[in-house]
């Protein structure tokens, strides 16, 4: 019985063995089909989705940026096979080529610089003075270059010609002004024709001018010298640009607010827009004024328009020799000269105003206009001698050392336009002519200009003018006996006035030896540092 029942026992373990087996098995085909179930429906649908969002994200493209193109080649290196080469996957291991540059936009005609063909001139002119005249208008036009119109009070014979054949502007003729008033005694009724030059000249409707610029037919213009001032200026801003008389009593009768009209001024566009609309109204109210140009200037304060003053505007209210003005010109551009019938010629060696201009417009205007009449103050420490030069006109030689103070102030070698008045009666600083014999200046003249292309410089040369001299008792060397000739070396500057206002420099490079070389060299160019009087 003890057998049977360990026998019993055995089975009934190998029974129980077997029906825990089957239990247990049933159990772990149930696990794994939840385990394939989750793999499947939840961890592979949350994998793609993540995968998608990250191949969306701008910060897996790897176009994006350096770094995230760094992140891809790196992710791409590490799970690539092994018989796979780098250049096959495409990946470079170089940094990315830099962006094209960006193409700066083409200025518009509105935003582009202003330039001549910004700018139309109105010429007031008589058929009376007109065969004298017209010899100045031809110094400084340029045709095919410049827009304007000579504005006659009758027809003249180059009327009926083209501009292009005659070398001056087209000829107009003003319109009929009988029914504006004019009362005053001693004037011209030409003067209310001539005040509507510019009102005129913009009813035209020429296309593209920015500023509107009168002058007389003895008006002379430097072209450049005029596009630079009004090129500082917004032409779509209401602007009225010149200068008063040199006579402080012309200044007086009229305004120290108004621009002299044979100086030239220049009226914006955005003004002679307003201008051409009240003008006629303007000069009703006005019948007593003497001239055109104190009617703008009238019409200018109903406008509520000041004059923006340049001093390179020159009406030339003077008599005689322009020596002075123009051997201490301002700081400041040539611009215009008027008047020139009543001066002496700037060179006096040439009997012909107009011929002497010739002179300076073929030779310093034409190579450095921006430098024309701008004086530099040196000393000759070798023979005691003061030398000013004024490029392109004059050279003035002094004996002793005169501060560049005294020599920037005008020397009166002209007259008040009111003759009898004294030196008070100038708008501007002067001093009188030395008393003192020795030291009278010994001025040279512009003989010759020329470029040296090789380096890129200018040569002026200037001769004395052999005027008598007073005798003198000073130790100190008589230039007369020593120098008959100057040299001045300068590099032309497109870029003078585009920097603060001052005076170029200058330096005595060789000096005249008695007996020998009766030549001086001198270097004119911007002060460098250190520069001026020890």
């Amino acid at each position: 019985m003890k057998g049977g029942g360990a026998g019993e026992k055995h089975q009934n373990k190998e029974a129980n063995a077997a029906h825990g087996g089957a239990v247990y098995g049933g159990s772990g085909k149930a696990k794994l089909s939840f385990l394939y179930g989750l793999l499947l429906y939840v961890i592979l649908p949350v994998l793609v989705l993540y995968f998608v969002v990250i191949a969306a994200s701008p910060f897996y493209n790897p176009r994006c940026s350096q770094e995230s193109n760094a992140m891809a080649a790196h992710f791409v290196v590490a799970s690539r096979p092994a018989n796979v080469s780098l250049s096959a996957l495409n990946v470079s291991s170089s940094p990315p080529s830099p962006p094209p540059p960006v193409a700066k936009p083409r200025l518009t005609a509105e935003e582009a610089p202003t330039g001549l063909r910004h700018i139309v001139f109105g010429i007031g002119a008589s058929a009376s003075l007109w065969e004298s005249r017209k010899e100045y208008i031809k110094l400084w036009w340029r045709p095919g270059r410049m827009r304007g119109f000579v504005w006659m009070d009758k027809p003249v014979g180059e009327y009926y010609s083209k501009s292009s054949r005659t070398g001056l502007p087209s000829i107009m003729t003003s319109s009929d002004t009988s029914k504006f008033p004019y009362t005053h005694g001693a004037g011209s009724r030409s003067a209310l024709r001539i005040s509507r030059i510019v009102s005129e000249t913009f009813r035209l409707g020429l296309p593209g001018v920015r500023w509107f610029v009168m002058g007389d037919d003895d008006t002379v213009f430097l072209p450049e010298n005029l596009v630079h001032v009004l090129s500082q200026y917004d032409h779509r801003q209401p602007y009225y640009i010149g200068s008063p008389s040199e006579s402080h009593i012309q200044n007086l009768i009229f305004s120290y607010g108004m621009a002299f009209g044979g100086g030239g001024f220049a009226i914006s566009r955005a003004l002679a827009e307003e201008l051409a609309k009240m003008q006629d109204g303007c000069l009703h109210r006005y019948p007593a004024l003497y001239g055109s140009d104190d009617r703008i200037h009238a019409c200018m304060s109903e406008l509520g328009v000041p004059l923006t003053r340049h001093p390179g505007f020159h009406q030339c209210d003077l008599w005689g020799d322009v020596l002075g003005m123009l051997g201490a010109h301002p700081v400041a551009p040539l611009v215009t000269l008027h008047h020139l019938d009543f001066l002496e010629p700037v060179f006096p060696a040439t009997p012909s105003r107009a011929g002497a201009l010739r002179r300076l417009f073929d030779g310093p205007v034409r190579l450095d206009s921006a430098a024309v009449a701008q004086q530099s103050v040196c000393y000759d420490r070798a023979h005691q001698w003061t030398v000013s030069v004024s490029w392109g006109f004059a050279v003035m030689v002094v004996r002793g050392v005169v501060s560049p103070r005294e020599m920037e102030t005008p020397v009166r070698t002209f007259l008040n336009w009111y003759k009898r008045a004294d030196y008070t009666a100038y708008s501007f600083n002067t001093r009188p002519v030395a008393r003192q014999p020795c030291q009278k200046p010994h001025v040279y003249y512009m003989r010759s200009t020329r470029m040296d292309r090789r380096r890129n410089t200018t040569v002026t040369e200037y001769e004395r003018h052999r005027a008598k001299q007073p005798p003198c008792r000073w130790r100190i060397a008589d230039p007369a006996a020593l120098l008959d000739s100057i040299v001045v070396l300068k590099k032309p500057d497109p870029d003078l006035w585009k920097r603060s206002p001052r005076r170029n420099c200058c330096k005595v490079v060789s000096s005249p030896k008695k007996g020998k070389d009766r030549t001086m060299t001198i270097d004119v160019g911007v002060c460098r540092e250190g520069d001026g009087i020890d």
